[in-house]
């Protein structure tokens, strides 16, 4: 499979690999977890909100973050 890269000018994001390497991450975590960090700090981040932006649900929205705080990467404040 080959893997395409493109030059990092404009709209890309940096991020410590920390959490793409746990190998007790699931990939739809790993890929929530680089969407949240791919976003402003000041972000208001809801399940709601989150599931209009892609196919996945509410529920299915609600285990990802579920796995994230039990594994330490979030912090879920109402």
């Amino acid at each position: 499979m080959a893997i395409i890269r493109v030059p990092k000018v404009t709209n890309y994001t940096v991020m410590s690999n920390h959490h793409l390497t746990d190998r007790d991450l699931s990939f739809k975590a790993k890929g929530l977890m680089s969407y949240m960090l791919s976003r402003p700090d000041d972000w208001d981040f809801t399940i709601a909100g989150l599931s209009r932006l892609n196919k996945d649900g509410r529920d299915a929205i609600g285990r990802i973050i579920q796995e994230l705080e039990s594994h330490g990467y979030l912090e879920r404040i109402r």
